[in-house]
């Protein structure tokens, strides 16, 4: 099963997308800002992480930031906003607006690998 971490200060928002997630087959947990989530990405291996930028606390910049200077940089990392300008998209794997369809989003993370292949890409890239 592959697993999700989503990062977002809106507890709302992290309850649709975690029943959304949950109905597709994944493991979802949630963090309520950017320090709660990046102490998870340290606690347990994600396939997937979904951020939303601006929150309080550490941002979504900055769980960004710590991800790509991690030994699991290449976890892939959506964006979420409402405020495109607060956006560093660079460090993004895919960047959504707020508000988004849905579906766009079960879409976007159903592109990155299964819980399966996931070691065995995360090697290659370290090879």
């Amino acid at each position: 099963m592959s697993s999700v971490l989503v990062i977002d200060d809106e507890e709302g928002i992290t309850n649709v997308i975690q029943e959304a997630l949950s109905r597709y087959g994944y493991d979802v947990k949630t963090a309520c800002d950017g320090n709660e989530g990046i102490q998870k990405f340290k606690d347990q291996l994600f396939n997937v992480v979904i951020t939303d930028i601006m929150m309080p606390n550490s941002d979504g910049n900055s769980v960004v930031r710590y991800i790509r200077a991690s030994s699991r940089r290449t976890t892939p990392i959506i964006g979420m906003s409402g405020t495109p300008l607060l956006l560093n998209d660079s460090d993004f794997d895919k960047v959504l607006f707020k508000p988004f369809p849905l579906q766009s989003l079960i879409n976007t993370v159903r592109t990155f690998p299964p819980a399966a292949d996931f070691e065995k890409v995360r090697l290659r890239a370290c090879a």
